[in-house]
């Protein structure tokens, strides 16, 4: 049986996740978006399982992982119907068919090269990998993501795929204080996603902002956001990463 924190413990789970609903909040109205338009995405890499619960008890069911075996274990002792797992780390060749046959949504796909894995090492019993294309959107060669201009390619070759569905975009933007710069980059990749989207209607989804980067991201139009630290906590816990 899995051992229970306190619960105070508990509760400051809880009330971390109603902090950061409340913060997403405040930025979609303060954006004229519609209310609850922007999911949360609890980025829960690195944390053990006991913080997992804490959060579903609270209510969330969005989690996203990193590290392939690591997340496997989790996924492992959790196998709550109900949890929607999303990968959102660089992906290496050799460690595709763990992520397609646990995740139901991969956030980091790059290249055909790892689209065309996971589509055939998606098990015919589920349902088909959705799956968003990490994007460059800086043209910072320190960051993973696909080239803006290779974008058509990839999001056409996935939509041909049987197992996976294209689901929308994400990326992670250069870091700066600056929040017209994050703005200006945030909405770009909106940009990109508006012109996909009419070929593609399966797109609804596009992911970006994080724990520094929410309002900004939210304005230029997110509709997912990834928040890990102020809902678990900074320090990282140990744990084997794959």
């Amino acid at each position: 049986m899995t051992p229970q924190l306190s619960d105070n413990y508990m509760v400051t789970i809880a009330e971390r996740l109603k902090s950061a609903y409340a913060r997403i909040a405040l930025a979609e109205k303060k954006a004229q978006k519609p209310a609850q338009s922007v999911s949360l995405l609890a980025v829960s890499k690195t944390k053990p399982v006991q913080l997992i619960i804490d959060a579903y008890q609270a209510g969330h069911r969005k989690f996203g992982e990193s590290y392939v075996q690591e997340a496997v274990d989790k996924i492992k002792q959790l196998p709550h119907r109900d949890i929607e797992w999303h990968f959102i780390g660089p992906i290496q060749s050799n460690k595709t068919k763990p992520i397609a046959e646990n995740f139901s949504w991969v956030q980091s796909v790059e290249r055909i090269k790892i689209a065309d894995r996971l589509n055939k090492q998606r098990p015919n019993n589920l349902l088909p990998l959705n799956v968003l294309i990490q994007v460059n959107i800086s043209n910072d060669a320190a960051k993973s993501g696909c080239p803006v201009e290779e974008v058509p390619e990839l999001a056409e070759f996935i939509a041909q795929s049987r197992q996976l569905t294209l689901r929308g975009l994400m990326t992670i933007p250069a870091q700066t204080d600056n929040e017209a710069e994050l703005i200006a980059s945030f909405s770009q990749l909106r940009a990109c996603f508006d012109t996909l989207k009419t070929q593609y209607p399966s797109m609804d989804t596009l992911s970006m902002g994080m724990s520094g980067d929410v309002e900004a991201a939210i304005t230029a139009g997110s509709t997912m956001v990834r928040i890990g630290t102020d809902i678990f906590g900074a320090r990282d816990y140990p744990t084997q990463q794959h």
